[in-house]
């Protein structure tokens, strides 16, 4: 399986993110030098893909899967694209606050510590739907590791599309959410135009 082993503070400074954004109180001490240097139009649509795939943590090949399937569902390519990302299984835990950032979330599902309508999902990229309910495994909830995951993102804000119950580690989906409830700071119509050439 192929793993992206890019040291996160770096990457964040290349693609001008703040760590806080993918879950890391960290902060990079190093000052980005290349700001005034002038970016191609390819180059800026380069940069906003590398940003969605660092981001979401997806690889080349699943990425442009997703953006294949967004391209023939109904409506804007790439706002289906963004809720096919965010609708993401590894994604939905880390914004339900059951990890701290979104690798930690795709390493707690791949060890089948996450159900979803009762049933034990291990697939990070799995989809979820409207209606679904998430939840973290009895035998898991009892492991200092939750407890430590509860103390760290219990401040952080749920998205309105879903509902959280920190305490039991439980979670519903209301409904999947629209481009407009997804606060990542990515232009998806550069990918869009990056891909269409």
């Amino acid at each position: 399986m192929a793993v992206n082993r890019v040291p996160v503070l770096k990457r964040c400074r290349a693609l001008g993110l703040e760590p806080s954004q993918l879950g890391y109180d960290k902060k990079s001490k190093r000052q980005n030098l290349k700001a005034g240097k002038k970016v191609s139009e390819y180059g800026l649509q380069l940069r906003e893909k590398q940003k969605a795939k660092f981001i979401y943590g997806v690889l080349e090949k699943p990425f442009r899967n997703y953006y294949e399937k967004a391209d023939r569902m109904k409506g804007t390519t790439g706002e289906n694209l963004m809720i096919m990302l965010e609708s993401r299984l590894d994604n939905v835990v880390f914004r339900m606050g059951f990890a701290r950032t979104r690798r930690e979330a795709r390493q707690v599902v791949d060890h089948r510590h996450v159900l979803v309508n009762g049933k034990v999902v291990n697939i990070p990229s799995y989809l979820i739907k409207a209606g679904d309910v998430i939840e973290i495994s009895e035998k898991a909830k009892s492991l200092q590791r939750y407890k430590d995951i509860a103390e760290v993102t219990g401040g952080r804000l749920v998205p309105e599309w879903m509902d959280v119950d920190l305490e039991n580690f439980k979670g519903t989906i209301k409904n999947l959410p629209t481009r407009e409830m997804i606060d990542v700071p990515v232009d998806e119509m550069l990918i869009v135009e990056l891909y269409s050439k």
